[in-house]
């Protein structure tokens, strides 16, 4: 990647990023419904986003989590921290570069049993540039998640 765009990314990054609470430890609204109301179960177990139903809720952590059924909310309730997506749910590339960015739920990655969502807009397509760079990306997000967590 060429100077020019990574410094053109970062700017992106950065202006999007005063529009997000940074003392914010999950990425949710006042609503307090995690993943946008998509199933973690699905995301994890079928490697798809789909929205889960108020009628299959489980709260945990203070959020609230939606399934597609009966069956999913049960594998959740057992075993709630394998579902949990990295970061919060905030977008990994993101956190790589050090700031809290919206997720789109249809932008995600399962691996090695793990959930990562990403920001994704006309302009930025978080995913890619993960891609691009896994390795030296997830090091970053680990590394950066451990004060930004706080």
């Amino acid at each position: 990647m060429n100077i020019l765009k990574l410094s053109t990314l970062t700017i992106v990054f950065v202006l999007c990023a005063f529009s997000q609470s940074f003392a914010q430890k999950y990425n949710v609204d006042d609503s307090k419904i995690a993943l946008q109301g998509f199933s973690p179960v699905s995301y994890l177990d079928l490697n798809l986003a789909q929205r889960g139903s108020k009628a299959f809720k489980s709260e945990h952590n203070g959020l609230n989590y939606y399934f597609i059924d009966a069956e999913q909310k049960a594998k959740f309730d057992k075993n709630p921290a394998k579902y949990l997506p990295q970061f919060g749910g905030w977008c990994a590339t993101g956190i790589a570069v050090g700031a809290k960015f919206r997720t789109n739920p249809n932008k995600f990655l399962v691996k090695k049993g793990k959930l990562y969502l990403y920001l994704y807009d006309l302009e930025v397509d978080a995913l890619q540039l993960w891609l691009k760079d896994e390795k030296g990306m997830a090091k970053k997000a680990r590394t950066n998640w451990k004060t930004m967590n706080k």
